[in-house]
Formats: structure tokens, sequence, C-alpha cells
């Protein structure tokens, strides 16, 4: 995955740890925690936490952790992938907060019911962590698995959007 070099970035120190926020002027581009997988390298993006986009992110990032805050209102960018990731990650915006989707479920609702693990590979590639809620996909038995931000942060959002799910 390739992003431009004219980015804008700022960070957020959230409960779950920093995260780098990326935007243009036409929308968020990523939301990664430190450290996670698949993450790009964002010195080469000039920083500016005032931009608009990235200070409407940090905002309703805060309004989220605070419990406050269960839909997000921005615009996304997801023209950083491949038109399947594109489509992955499109219909990860219809699970609503407080529910989960198998990996399996997700594949037959983009019409792809034996494309699981390349949905599987899709999801890990997400550029845009908690707003596009790749943390809402468990295993075919309600498992808790990968997450490229790691899995004591998934279970730590799956609480925070419902908490009286046992995950």
């Amino acid at each position: 995955m390739k992003f431009s070099k004219q980015l804008t970035r700022c960070t957020f120190d959230g409960p779950l740890g920093t995260m780098t926020l990326a935007a243009h002027d036409h929308g968020l581009v990523g939301i990664w925690f430190d450290g996670q997988q698949h993450q790009p390298d964002p010195s080469v993006w000039a920083v500016n936490p005032r931009h608009p986009m990235l200070a409407s992110a940090t905002r309703q990032l805060q309004e989220y952790f605070a419990g406050n805050r269960q839909v997000f209102d921005m615009a996304l960018d997801l023209d950083g992938g491949t038109d399947f990731q594109q489509q992955v990650w499109r219909a990860l915006l219809e699970i609503p907060s407080g529910q989960t989707v198998s990996y399996g479920t997700l594949s037959q609702r983009i019409g792809r019911p034996r494309a699981v693990r390349a949905v599987g590979t899709a999801i890990g590639r997400n550029p845009l962590s908690i707003l596009v809620p790749c943390h809402r996909i468990v295993g075919t038995n309600g498992a808790l698995t990968g997450y490229a931000g790691g899995l004591d942060r998934k279970t730590a959002l799956l609480q925070l959007e419902s908490p009286r799910l046992d995950h």
C-alpha cells in the first residue's frame, strides 16, 4: 500500500496508546496505533494537528473513547487500497457499533463466500483503525482472532462499544 507524500499528520494519545492520523484536504487516509502491523513510515508527512480533517478526527476519537460517540462523521479516503480491499473496507463500515461479524459472513456479504482468507488479508491492511471497524470481525465461533493493533486493543475496543458482551 502506497501513500502520498503530500499527507498531513498528527498524533493522538488515546487510552490504548499513541496513534498516528494522516489526512489530506479531501479526507482522512489513515489511523494507526504506533507499532501496528502495516503502519507506513509517517516521517515524510508534514505535521499539523490543526488540519481540519485531523482536528475533527481527534475530537471524534476523544468522544468515542469517552463513550459519547458510536458513529464517526467524516470523509474517509480509501483509495490507498486495491478495488478488492476497498470493497472489504466499505463492508466493514456497515457493521454497527456493538456488533461483531465473522470473516465468513463478511465474505458472503461482499458476494465472495470462498474468499475468506483474502478478506482476512484485506482486513489486516485496513489503514483506518477504529473508523473502519476491523476490530468487529471475529472467527467463525466468535473467537477473537488477529488484529493488526494487537488482540488486547481489539478486546478493549469491543468492550468499549458493548460492555455487556463477553469477549
